[in-house]
C-alpha cells in the first residue's frame, strides 16, 4: 500500500512540473517515434539553446496537467510517442521544432497551441517562418535608429558647410 501511494505522489509530482505549458505562449506537440538517443539529445540543446522547454511525458499525465486548461484541446493530438516543446517566445518552440523535423524524419509536427488557439500542423509550420521576439525587437531597433542617424547627418552638413566657407574666406583674407 505504501508503494502505491510513493507512486502516486511521484505521478502528481510529474504533473505539477508540467504547469509550466499553462504558462507559456507557444506549445507545439510532435510525435517522435523511433528517434534515438543522440537525436533526442541533439533536439534538447537545440532548445536549451533557444530557450524552449522540451518534455517527454506520458500522455495520461500531459492530459492531466492540461485538463482544466486552455490548452485542454492539445489532447487530440496526445498518442503515441509524444515531444512537447514550449516558450514564452510565441515562435521559437515552432522554430525548433520545425528546423528538427527537417533533419529527422522521424520527428513529425502534429499541432500547436497558441494562447486559447489550437492550431493543426501547417499553422504551426506557418508559425515557424515568422522572425523571434528578438530579430523583431532587432528589427525595430534599426528601423528606430536609422531616422535618428539621418537627422545628425542633415544637422551636420550645414555645420560642416560653414566651417569650410569660414575657412575659405580666412585662407583668402590671407
Amino acid at each position: 500500500m505504501n508503494h502505491i501511494s510513493e507512486n502516486r505522489k511521484g505521478k502528481e509530482q510529474k504533473v505539477g512540473a508540467l504547469s509550466g505549458l499553462a504558462e507559456a505562449d507557444l506549445v507545439v506537440v510532435a510525435h517522435s517515434k523511433g528517434l534515438n538517443a543522440d537525436q533526442t539529445l541533439a533536439l534538447r540543446r537545440a532548445g536549451r539553446a533557444a530557450g524552449v522547454t522540451i518534455k517527454v511525458e506520458k500522455n495520461t499525465l500531459v492530459k492531466l496537467a492540461i485538463k482544466e486548461t486552455s490548452l485542454a484541446g492539445l489532447d487530440q493530438f496526445m498518442s503515441g510517442p509524444t515531444v512537447l516543446l514550449y516558450s514564452k517566445d510565441p515562435v521559437a518552440a515552432a522554430k525548433i521544432a520545425a528546423e528538427f523535423s527537417k533533419k529527422n524524419d522521424k520527428f513529425k509536427i502534429v499541432g500547436a497551441a497558441m494562447g486559447d488557439q489550437i492550431l493543426d500542423a501547417k499553422a504551426a509550420m506557418v508559425l515557424a517562418t515568422l522572425p523571434s521576439l528578438d530579430e523583431l525587437r532587432g528589427k525595430l531597433i534599426g528601423l528606430l535608429l536609422a531616422p535618428a542617424t539621418k537627422i545628425a547627418g542633415v544637422l551636420q552638413a550645414p555645420a560642416g558647410q560653414l566651417a569650410r566657407v569660414v575657412s575659405a574666406h580666412s585662407k583668402q583674407a590671407a
